[in-house]
């Protein structure tokens, strides 16, 4: 089964790259998303030469600017990280995610301690290896493993990396503007669902293709919707999401599966059911009365079901 190309810091794999010579599995990463995603592991530390043990580095401000230091005050590696990680990112185009170690100098996205300040250690940095990732690759979906514990952020993060990788198959092959319109089709509920002024904006921009340069469009569209879906949907973008989806059967279901449906729906909106249930009375609806544009609609099924992650939603 063909995988998505996803980086990682090495550690949570269970290398054995950490100061003390250990690592940070996360069960998570390495048995239930390595089923779907083809791992790229990097650990910047040992990249740039540091053996095991070794002192811990730290991010520390001097003069206004950050740098990556031993914590003994032995050695700095600041210029020998930012070289290594600015070539690495350059190298990384094609993947489609990348999962980093939290509050880690070389590899935390946010909040790693920045010692130096006038009240000690501020969380308040990022490491300098997930600084020039995100920066070389702003479009690419980024998490730490730590956040993954959250449902919500979980399925989120899962949820941009097949959509982006989607992306990047689209564009493998020429790009025409019925190709591009036809993956924003597949994608409107998805986008409807996280920001309904995307959703509004997006269809705006596709609507107003004649004259335009497509390379440009195509840009703005995939800038757009990866910034939508780091928005993350809540009770009231997924109700609104399935009382359209449920408009699609009215004139098919009878009176009482209608009020079956309708009832499910308004249990998820109060809390009293997961999104699970409603999806899956649409998806038998869908199975009895099919529809070729529902059925192509990625917020059914925005990733494999058998990860499991709207179970919790």
């Amino acid at each position: 089964m063909y995988k998505i190309k996803v980086g990682i810091s090495a550690c949570l794999l269970g290398a054995p790259v950490r100061y003390d010579g250990g690592h940070k599995r996360s069960p998570f990463c390495e048995r239930e998303l390595a089923e779907f995603f083809e791992y790229h592991p990097v650990c910047p530390e040992m990249a740039i030469g540091l053996g095991t043990p070794r002192p811990t580095i730290r991010l520390v401000k001097r003069q206004g600017e950050v740098r990556a230091e031993a914590s003994n005050g032995s050695f700095d590696v600041t210029d020998q990280l930012i070289a290594f990680s600015e070539q690495k990112v350059r190298e990384l185009d094609f993947i489609s995610g990348y999962i980093l170690c939290a509050k880690s100098p070389s590899c935390g996205m946010e909040r790693v301690k920045v010692y130096g300040g006038a009240q000690g250690a501020a969380k308040e940095g990022v490491g300098l290896f997930a600084q020039a990732l995100m920066q070389a690759h702003p479009l690419l979906p980024v998490e730490e493993e730590g956040r993954l514990n959250d449902p919500i952020l979980r399925e989120n993060f899962v949820t941009r990396v097949f959509a982006y990788h989607d992306w990047q198959v689209l564009s493998q092959s020429p790009l025409t503007a019925a190709r591009l319109i036809a993956f924003h089709s597949r994608y409107k509920y998805l986008v409807l669902a996280h920001a309904p002024k995307a959703y509004r904006a997006l269809g705006k921009l596709l609507g107003s293709l004649k004259g335009r340069d497509l390379a440009e469009v195509a840009k703005e569209y995939i800038s757009g919707l990866m910034q939508a879906l780091t928005l993350r949907a809540n009770r009231k973008g997924h109700t609104n999401v399935l009382q359209h989806l449920q408009g699609y059967f009215k004139r098919q279901l009878s009176t009482g599966q209608r009020e079956e449906l309708a009832e499910v729906i308004h249990k998820y909106r109060v809390g009293l059911l997961p999104l699970l249930v409603p999806l899956t009375l649409i998806r038998h609806y869908l199975r009895q009365f099919p529809n070729p544009y529902l059925a192509q609609q990625v917020y059914l099924e925005p990733h494999p079901e058998t990860l499991k992650l709207r179970y919790s939603l």
